[in-house]
């Protein structure tokens, strides 16, 4: 197998199972990239992988103007090797001869030598005729585009340009060790051009992003990987020193990290409802050098499995929710969200609300956060939550968390580079 053809062919493999099986492009790549020994070509089998999932539909279009019928279902594979190439040509821009090369020795490799020249021949017509432009946005569900026109009437053409545009890299830096400005100054001396937010003292964003492993400290724990809407939940949180803190839904676990990171006599419960995931949990603790979090493998709305009855100082909700924020992060979400989806996921937040607020103590702090932008699942869902539960209190966040939205705060995809994110933070009263 050629250099070139290897991880085009596993571009393909990965998005064929997410476009045509329903799998998790996560997953997927988790399972491909480590079977790359080269970086340079797991960045590709990325940077393929997210292009094609932020415009598919511009692809098929184009093939089923090319080609006299549409490839049946049995040619899933070859019709997202195809995807492949034409991702290259635009928008990745690579230069035509080593893409349109690559792409057709990977046909043989997956097997499909009988159908190289037909790769070959709607490559070169793409190269040579273009890539039609289509509606870049035509992948997206009609349900959900209706619900964000209904919910951000005036938003809605920056939403969908936010979500697939290429997303900025955030560093955190771990103050345990070192504080952001000695290292900012350490990637400067490295030629890595950052800068720092004024929304979120421990984060930086890369002008342009790298592999973790070309970040200096990465592997001593000096800093990590995670977007500024998620480190602000932190910010939001804000426990006292000592304090008795609940992270629920945890991993992979930065949060729960950041929080130690800035204070380390806080006594953390981390959950997770998979133990698999609690593993990432407790891999990142190790590398960060951060021990002090008891990590438990439960539901967390199953209070009567896990919980010893001592009163919670702050409990963080970081709720499974539609995911409609971070679409820029994973453009899989289109794939494979669906409306009826919606009413489970609301379900099982207000299930966790009410569960989560038992074990908070009186004058305790509870955050409740989501990676979505609809209101259903986040200034709805608190609105009704807090009909029905007498002692919970709105504890304002101010401008720097989003926009007003309802009792919390929104930040729509891109904004102040950030992904999509809802905060609101309640306060159980004294009675």
């Amino acid at each position: 197998m050629s250099t070139g053809a290897a991880p085009r062919a596993v571009a393909a493999r990965v998005l064929d199972a997410v476009l045509h099986h329903g799998r998790s492009l996560k997953a997927e790549l988790a399972q491909v990239l480590v079977t790359l020994p080269d970086p340079r070509d797991r960045a590709l089998v990325e940077a393929i992988c997210f292009a094609v999932l932020r415009q598919p539909m511009r692809y098929e279009a184009a093939l089923n103007a090319w080609m006299p019928r549409p490839l049946p279902r049995r040619d899933s594979e070859l019709k997202s090797l195809l995807f492949v190439g034409l991702a290259q040509l635009d928008p990745l821009q690579l230069p035509a001869h080593a893409a349109v090369g690559a792409t057709v020795e990977a046909a043989r490799t997956i097997g499909r030598r009988h159908q190289a020249g037909l790769v070959n021949a709607l490559l070169r017509r793409a190269q040579r005729d273009g890539i039609p432009p289509g509606d870049p946005h035509a992948h997206w569900p009609r349900w959900l585009r209706e619900r964000i026109v209904a919910d951000w009437p005036q938003d809605e053409a920056r939403v969908l340009e936010a979500s697939a545009a290429t997303p900025s890299m955030w560093l955190r830096v771990n103050p345990r060790v070192q504080s952001r400005d000695v290292y900012l100054a350490t990637l400067a001396a490295a030629g890595i051009e950052a800068q720092a937010d004024d929304a979120c003292v421990d984060a930086l964003q890369l002008e342009t992003p790298l592999p973790v492993a070309s970040l200096p400290g990465f592997a001593d724990g000096t800093v990590s990987v995670q977007d500024l809407s998620a480190q602000q939940v932190a910010d939001a949180l804000a426990p006292a020193s000592g304090a008795r803190v609940l992270d629920a839904c945890a991993a992979p676990g930065g949060k729960t990290a950041h929080l130690l990171e800035r204070e380390a006599s806080l006594r953390i419960t981390a959950i997770d409802v998979d133990d698999r995931r609690l593993e990432r949990v407790r891999s990142n603790l190790q590398r960060l050098r951060l021990g002090d979090a008891r990590l438990i493998a439960a539901d967390a709305a199953d209070t009567a499995a896990w919980w010893d009855g001592e009163r919670f100082d702050a409990v963080l909700l970081d709720a499974p929710c539609s995911a409609t924020g971070i679409v820029r992060r994973q453009p899989d979400v289109l794939q494979h969200r669906r409306a009826s989806d919606l009413d489970a996921l609301v379900a099982t937040q207000a299930r966790l609300l009410d569960a989560l607020w038992s074990t908070l103590a009186p004058d305790g702090v509870l955050v409740y956060a989501t990676c979505s932008i609809l209101k259903v699942e986040n200034e709805a869902q608190i609105e009704a939550f807090l009909a029905r539960t007498p002692d919970a209190v709105v504890d304002p966040l101010d401008e720097r968390f989003g926009r007003t939205a309802g009792a919390g705060r929104q930040r729509l995809p891109g904004e102040r580079g950030g992904d999509g994110f809802f905060y609101a933070r309640l306060r159980r009263q004294v009675r």
